[in-house]
């Protein structure tokens, strides 16, 4: 601690290093929470274990291209470790309200007395066959309940009866759920005023599967009943648009100053031990074992990861605080950003540790002038 406080400029310039990097760690760990919730928040908050879709259709393309019918959900239901099967609807659309507001919607089409039918927080719940239950974030871009939204260049016509408690948003667009049957119509593209095919009523996107307690879903012996590819709920997300992308990416960017932490913090106490050789041979020589000189290096390097990752995290989560709602996917969440943190400080460890080995070759003769 004393040759800390000796040194407090060198040690402080590398702390700062150390600070900025928690700093840039605490906001990424924020941006890629709040890309996540911003991409697949809608379907996170949906009561379901599992989505079957086409056996045909690739998983990155899953929510635009599966069709599914309800001989398949048939299949599904009869599966004794499935509790509950519904079809669901996934469709990416342009609208604009009655009050000239312009809004993209990810419609969420759900039959109304299944499982996946959402409670309205405020207003009504499903039921109206052109009503619509709007993620929270809609009403914050403008959408009010009332109003009546236009699906352009099909011209159907929805209005706002509810309104969620939480955001719902899929590849970053809000979420709203409405009648099943409504959904269909729009998918298949029947215009106001035409009469559907009744084909166009027996298709969705996907089953959605919900699984009995304590039980998973079987999902290789349902797929072969039902000719479906089935998927985990988690899994699915990578058919987001825009998902793997943008996680993969701030996922190599985190690993990247991660393996810079580590360099940082052991270039600095390789440099730091070289110009303390003489000190350190001087000790080896009253006797100072190489196991105490090592622990007392990286107390050093402990004292300065540990307080200065606290100064970057709070002053990430302070700049994070100045973010959240600007409008910004971001969102901090402690158990991510104290692993993000808790990463810092061990692979700065783990960089001054591969320094300070090179104690345990200082010669004791060097205190004595041997070299000369």
């Amino acid at each position: 601690m004393r040759e800390l406080w000796f040194a407090r400029s060198r040690f402080g310039l590398m702390g700062g290093v150390v600070a900025l990097i928690a700093v840039l760690m605490v906001l990424l760990s924020g941006l890629s929470s709040g890309l996540v919730e911003d991409g697949v928040s809608g379907l996170q908050r949906l009561p379901v274990h599992s989505f079957a879709f086409d056996e045909e259709t690739e998983v990155g393309s899953s929510f635009s291209r599966s069709r599914v019918d309800e001989e398949q959900l048939r299949e599904w239901r009869d599966r004794p470790d499935v509790a509950e099967a519904a079809l669901f609807g996934n469709l990416l659309v342009n609208a604009r309200s009655d009050n000239d507001v312009p809004i993209d919607l990810a419609l969420f089409g759900v039959e109304e007395d299944s499982f996946l039918a959402p409670q309205a927080h405020e207003g009504r719940s499903l039921g109206q066959h052109d009503g619509l239950v709007v993620s929270r974030s809609a009403v914050d871009g403008g959408i009010a309940i009332g109003d009546v939204l236009t699906v352009e260049r099909l011209g159907t016509e929805l209005e706002v009866v509810g309104v969620l408690q939480d955001k719902h948003t899929y590849g970053h667009a809000d979420v709203a759920y409405l009648p099943l049957s409504t959904w269909q119509e729009i998918y298949a593209g029947v215009a106001p005023g035409q009469e559907a095919d009744p084909s166009v009523y027996t298709e969705a996107t996907a089953v959605a599967l919900r699984a009995e307690p304590d039980a998973g879903i079987d999902h290789a012996a349902g797929d072969s009943a039902a000719g479906t590819m089935s998927l985990p709920l988690e899994e699915t997300f990578a058919a987001s648009p825009g998902y793997s992308a943008e996680t993969s990416t701030l996922d190599l960017i985190k690993a990247f100053l991660y393996a810079i932490s580590a360099l940082v913090v052991g270039a600095f106490f390789t440099v730091w031990t070289i110009q303390r050789k003489h000190e350190l041979a001087v000790l080896r020589a009253m006797g100072a074992s190489t196991g105490y000189l090592v622990r007392d290096g990286l107390g050093q390097a402990l004292v300065i990861l540990v307080v200065f990752c606290a100064i970057g995290l709070g002053a990430g989560v302070g700049v994070g605080s100045l973010i959240t709602g600007s409008g910004v996917p971001f969102l901090l969440e402690g158990a991510v950003v104290a692993t993000a943190v808790g990463l810092l400080i061990v692979l700065g460890l783990v960089g001054a540790m591969a320094a300070i080995v090179r104690i345990s070759s200082i010669d004791p003769l060097t205190a004595l002038g041997g070299q000369r």
